[in-house]
């Protein structure tokens, strides 16, 4: 089942604390440290597409992938009306395949853990390699294990006017993987609808993710604390990488 068929049409509205522009902001820091002037880009696990419209609106070309039909559906609308659109395709990122290769490649909001199979999760990044133009960067973020762990046991609430939804972490020591059922309730009208999701994230280590970027070709691999140029610390929720194609000093 597509784990975002009924959050797709409140997604924005449940995460309106994400704040995008501060995100971009800091890919484009990182670019600016690499000395990378990105003319197309390939927003991974693009979801509604914020990041796509914002990176499109700094002129870049941008292509967004997900697996999510209705997100991509949301993301179309929020984009459609754009000067200069970006082109939103239905891809597994094990599966990615684009007909030109791009500078930049990004992955917002922990998408990657969301790959709970470490081999699939080595192929996407694989993949991300080979669409890559030469001097490419690939610049992704990761929850923590620190973060998903503390997860276990904890119920979580957002709401809105005509939007409710709890979701209780359960992580599981064996797999590794962290999930969280959520239960949502919509209004339509006088009445209340309920769905039930399951999200699951597996809880890569930073040694596993750079392991999976040296295998694929990346070079000159870079951490950093949450939009954060410092090096990650003990106990640290989200963490950064960037990772180069073809670079070797």
């Amino acid at each position: 089942m597509d784990a975002y068929k009924e959050l797709a049409g409140c997604y924005d509205r449940l995460t309106n604390d994400v704040d995008y522009p501060a995100v971009v902001d800091f890919y484009f820091g990182i670019l600016q440290r690499e000395g990378v002037h990105p003319k197309t880009a390939v927003d991974l696990a693009c979801g509604t597409g914020s990041v796509s419209v914002l990176l499109a609106q700094r002129g870049i070309k941008v292509t967004g992938v997900d697996m999510s039909e209705d997100m991509l559906t949301a993301a179309w609308d929020k984009a459609s009306c754009m000067e200069n659109p970006p082109m939103f395709v239905r891809q597994s990122l094990q599966q990615l395949r684009l007909p030109k290769g791009v500078d930049l490649a990004v992955c917002a909001l922990d998408s990657l853990d969301y790959i709970t199979d470490p081999e699939d999760c080595a192929e996407a990044i694989r993949r991300v390699y080979k669409v890559l133009n030469p001097g490419g960067i690939f610049i992704f973020d990761v929850n923590t294990p620190e973060k998903l762990r503390a997860m276990d046991g904890q119920v979580f609430l957002d709401e809105d006017d005509d939007v409710y939804c709890v979701w209780r972490g359960d992580f599981d020591e064996d797999t590794n993987i962290c999930s969280y059922g959520i239960d949502l309730f919509r209004r339509q009208g006088n009445v209340w609808h309920r769905s039930f999701e399951e999200h699951q994230e597996y809880a890569y280590s930073e040694a596993q993710l750079r392991q999976f970027l040296r295998e694929a070709g990346f070079n000159r691999i870079r951490v950093y604390a949450d939009r954060s140029f410092a090096a990650p610390q003990p106990g640290e929720q989200r963490i950064y990488f960037s990772a180069r194609k073809g670079i070797v000093k």
